[in-house]
């Protein structure tokens, strides 16, 4: 009791988020809240106001307003069946709950109703990359940016070829995509999604410089945007401003508490020398996660990780990566199911599962220290060399730590294997 008092206060001290402010979703929920008081049998206008809670969960990050969003088109579906967007936003709505077999099967619900529906191809295909089907995933992308060539076709399209490890292809259609919902004067948040999302290409390959500015396009799109806070924060912690990266893991966790920016935050207070802090926000870590139900099905891959990367309650985080491998078989389930196999002691069973998680080729240098430190456990150097190399190339300040340890651990192999050449060449080989 008295922990979850002290986090409570820890998040009540946060500092106050511009969030808190109406924005044009809350316009449009009291607008159709009202209008259903006068119309309480009006399915387009509970199709409406699912539409504006699904823009407020965007918006804020609050997983509440899922709940608010089912309720709102369960109904305008149970008045109207053949709903074919309010079947479609239904299913992002599972989308966002990371139910991806029931965002499937919602998507195709409303492409039986409206053939031509390319959002419902794009949730259909964000469903399926999820679950790692990426042939189905692509499939659906294909027949989405047939219909319709805009800002969310390009961004998804742009997903898929960033798992491929095509990040060039992923940076061009990103910025294609930013172009048309200028255009189209699409909602801020849609645009700053995608424009946060543009820096994160650029800081998985190390051009921090590139990353920065679109954190910025993000921002003053959509001023206090906490996706691009947090896109911010890790590029002032790559580049060892940790003062400015703390304060901006602090406003985005202020917007809404994520476990992965509390973890990063408390990294940042380890490495700078203020244990009791970092302890603070490693407890905060586990109380979002697993605040209520929904939260832990939303949130066992970054408990999974956290658990992995801080290399503590081992057996735990591992059972968190096996349930999330159940029903999300995407690359990264079987990378961090790989690191907690491999914190547990179980390394060729890791082994296995770093072959599923590099398969397609990402170039995401965490993907790649991952695969260095199980093959240097398993005594396979150059393997370990090669990729622990690899994610040092691809950004040299990947993580505040794990950085670090990669360039320790290729020091120790290459110290080793020069000993080697000179003991051969003593025995006159």
């Amino acid at each position: 009791m008295t922990k979850i008092i002290a986090i409570a206060l820890l998040l009540s001290a946060l500092p106050a988020s511009a969030a808190a402010q109406a924005t044009e979703a809350d316009r449009r929920i009291a607008f159709y809240q009202q209008q259903l008081q006068h119309r309480p049998y009006d399915s387009g206008a509970y199709h409406r106001l699912g539409d504006a809670y699904v823009q407020k969960s965007r918006e804020s990050g609050d997983v509440t307003y899922f709940d608010l969003a089912e309720q709102a088109l369960q109904k305008a579906l149970a008045l109207a069946p053949k709903n074919g967007g309010a079947s479609r936003h239904l299913a992002y709505v599972f989308y966002l709950r990371h139910d991806f077999d029931g965002a499937a099967r919602q998507a195709l619900a409303a492409l039986e109703v409206d053939g031509s529906d390319a959002a419902a191809y794009g949730v259909l295909g964000d469903a399926c990359l999820e679950s790692g089907k990426y042939a189905e995933a692509e499939a659906a992308y294909r027949k989405m940016i047939a219909l319709e060539g805009d800002l969310y076709a390009y961004s998804r399209v742009a997903g898929l070829k960033s798992v491929r490890g095509n990040v060039a292809a992923a940076v061009e259609d990103l910025e294609l995509g930013i172009r048309h919902g200028k255009a189209a004067a699409v909602p801020a948040e849609s645009l700053a999604w995608a424009e946060w999302q543009l820096g994160n290409e650029y800081y998985m390959v190390g051009k921090l410089s590139e990353a920065e500015a679109n954190y910025g396009e993000a921002l003053n799109t959509y001023p206090n945007y906490y996706r691009a806070l947090a896109g911010l924060a890790q590029v002032r912690m790559g580049q060892a401003r940790y003062a400015e990266a703390i304060e901006l893991y602090r406003k985005a966790l202020a917007v809404i508490p994520m476990p992965e920016y509390a973890a990063a935050l408390g990294d940042l207070y380890a490495k700078s020398g203020r244990p009791e802090e970092a302890r603070r926000q490693y407890d905060l870590v586990e109380y979002i996660g697993r605040l209520n139900t929904l939260n832990r099905v939303l949130y066992n891959r970054e408990l999974a990780y956290f658990y992995a990367d801080h290399d503590i309650k081992p057996k735990e985080g591992l059972e968190l990566a096996r349930r999330e491998l159940e029903y999300r078989r995407d690359i990264y389930a079987y990378d961090v199911l790989a690191w907690n196999l491999y914190r547990n002691d179980k390394t060729e069973q890791a082994r296995d599962a770093i072959v599923e998680a590099l398969k397609l080729g990402t170039k995401d240098p965490k993907l790649f220290f991952h695969a260095g430190m199980i093959y240097d456990r398993l005594g396979e150097r150059e393997k370990a060399r090669e990729y622990l190399s690899r994610a040092l190339a691809g950004n040299p300040r990947f993580h505040i730590f794990f950085a670090d340890e990669a360039v320790r651990a290729l020091a120790t192999m290459n110290h080793a294997a020069d000993g080697a050449i000179v003991q051969r060449s003593g025995d006159g080989e």
